[in-house]
């Protein structure tokens, strides 16, 4: 099962394999405090398409198309985490204060697509 969650939120047993999905190392935490699997900076969006999108919803849509088009042509990037969930449940975390227009929960569903 795939999940999402913020990085300043608590880890649990039930998160299962952690990874963080963002280009950017998050603001305030300490690495040695994030309990997570691996950084995978390269399944995040490309620093371009990050500062053109800007967490600006009403760039939401034109986002998902293009975040897609780089997941598509990017398959070594994210085919870790799809193999990660095919073994167990596995956690995305994000820095983002966005809940539901971040790259995190548009990475969830591309990737339950592919499984």
């Amino acid at each position: 099962m795939l999940k999402t969650k913020r990085v300043y939120e608590s880890a649990k047993p039930s998160d299962g394999t952690r990874f963080l999905v963002d280009r950017l190392w998050p603001r305030g935490v300490k690495k040695e405090k994030l309990e997570l699997e691996a950084w995978l900076k390269d399944v995040a969006p490309s620093p371009e398409l990050r500062k053109w999108f800007a967490h600006d919803p009403a760039r939401w849509q034109e986002f998902q198309g293009r975040y897609r088009a780089e997941l598509e042509a990017n398959l070594e990037a994210w085919k870790p985490l799809l193999e990660a969930a095919k073994q167990g449940d596995v956690t995305l975390l994000y820095s983002a204060r966005d809940t539901e227009h971040n790259s995190a929960i548009l990475l969830k569903a591309f990737l339950e697509e592919h499984m």
